[in-house]
């Protein structure tokens, strides 16, 4: 009886310290650089767990809705990266009028991005030896060359860096909803926004009216999963991209063995081999695939150039178990990458990330897991079958993690975020945030 009691009483205390956290609201000004936006700033504890501690600014925007006598209320949104502005987000025209009528368009710069005490340590990883080592020396040399960058972006970022993974940021999305005023929001997020809104559901899943997870990212992918499902995905871009060659004229390499001319152009590409790489997973991934073709025909310039290397050392090393121990455990995920992907020799945003990675210390503070959602509406789950980024068999996976609470609209179509790709898609998201109508499960690619 003792314990019993001893337990409600330790429920009750958790529950009123989880709600310490002090309701406020945010005073909107006209954005400097968007007029027709609003933009403030919106309180939050550094550390959630000590909710009446440090507290750091996070910056929001918001496009009110149009029609005030038909609005439904709040939509989120988030781009991804990790790295991506959601204030500017918010701000963008790829929404549609009607959406733009109905709802206040939110969006919050996530912890260590856009205005939100963005984490800036590019300049600090000049010199950085190969992400690719061949040996244990090239291991230990990648190792001590990370642990000085996180060592220094630490101390530049200051307490930020500790406190940035997707749980937190989940936990300011409910904040924001709290100093909004809504009872429940809706929320869409693209490619790494997945995870923010994953993590949302899961703890505040009865606060969620709708919400749609466009190129999903599977927080409960592994390590070996976490770099062998991207390489695969790319390879099936890359078969996808020569099929579009063998029937297209306009191709630079109609009429050739697009297989054949790849490895041409790797070969050619002597020292630049890896760059060649980078800059061809990149034009898959738009698809650009003109572009593709006249990066392998040698008639364009190499060019690729990630903007997101300084926040994903403080989110996704601290989302996914990416802890690379040693050079046996290296060479195993790449031999692995490889028999996954031998055309494309693996996946450029999975490997970079995992490399990136090695020697952070200890477990990650938001560890992998299998989605629980049980509390959440029906989730709308959608993917390009042929995505090379966040691979389609990671939608199909959340979908199998929560069948009952999801429901899966497949793109028979190629590049990465399917949103904005077709009438189907983004009328099928569109009807679904206004009316919570569950669209058809498939849309026809569009023309490419």
């Amino acid at each position: 009886m003792r314990r019993a009691l001893a337990t409600v009483l330790l429920l009750v205390i958790w529950a009123g310290s989880a709600q310490a956290e002090p309701a406020q609201s945010i005073a909107w000004a006209p954005c400097a650089e968007n007029p027709e936006g609003e933009c403030g700033t919106l309180t939050v504890p550094l550390d959630w767990s000590r909710p009446r501690g440090q507290r750091i600014d996070l910056a929001v925007a918001r496009h009110q809705a149009t029609d005030p006598a038909r609005r439904i209320g709040v939509l989120l949104v988030d781009p991804g990266g990790p790295g991506g502005s959601a204030a500017e987000f918010a701000l963008s025209g790829l929404f549609s009028p009607e959406i733009r009528a109905r709802f206040d368009i939110v969006g919050i710069d996530s912890r260590g991005t856009g205005n939100s005490l963005a984490i800036r340590c590019a300049d600090l990883m000049a010199g950085q030896p190969t992400s690719y080592p061949a040996d244990a020396a090239a291991f230990t040399a990648l190792l001590r060359f990370n642990q000085g960058v996180l060592r220094k972006c630490r101390e530049r970022s200051g307490p930020i860096f500790d406190h940035a993974d997707s749980g937190a940021v989940a936990r300011d999305m409910d904040a924001a909803r709290r100093a909004l005023g809504e009872r429940k929001i809706s929320y869409l997020g693209l490619s790494y926004g997945t995870m923010f809104g994953q993590l949302y559901a899961e703890r505040f899943g009865s606060r969620v009216r709708a919400m749609v997870l466009d190129s999903v990212v599977n927080h409960s992918a592994d390590a070996e999963q976490f770099v062998g499902d991207r390489a695969a995905a790319v390879d099936d871009s890359f078969a996808e991209f020569a099929k579009w060659c063998d029937r297209e004229e306009s191709c630079a390499l109609h009429g050739q063995n697009v297989h054949q001319a790849w490895e041409a152009a790797l070969v050619r590409a002597g020292g630049e081999q890896q760059r060649l790489i980078d800059s061809m997973y990149h034009a898959l991934g738009g698809p650009d695939w003109p572009w593709a073709a006249q990066l392998i025909a040698g008639v364009r310039a190499l060019s690729f150039e990630p903007n997101y290397e300084s926040v994903r050392l403080a989110a996704v090393c601290q989302d996914f178990a990416l802890r690379i121990r040693n050079f046996a455990q290296y060479a195993q995920l790449r031999a692995e990458e490889l028999r996954r992907s031998p055309v494309m020799r693996g996946s450029l945003i999975g490997h970079d990330e995992a490399t990136a990675c090695v020697g952070v210390p200890g477990p990650p503070s938001n560890p992998p897991h299998r989605l629980d959602i049980g509390d959440a509406p029906k989730i709308l789950v959608l993917s390009a079958r042929h995505d090379p980024t966040t691979p389609y068999d990671w939608a199909v996976n959340i979908h199998r993690q929560a069948p009952r609470n999801t429901a899966l609209l497949t793109y028979e179509g190629w590049g990465h975020v399917a949103y904005p790709r077709t009438a189907c898609t983004r009328g099928g998201v569109d009807a679904y945030l206004l009316n919570l109508e569950i669209p058809l499960h498939i849309c026809p690619a569009g023309e490419r």
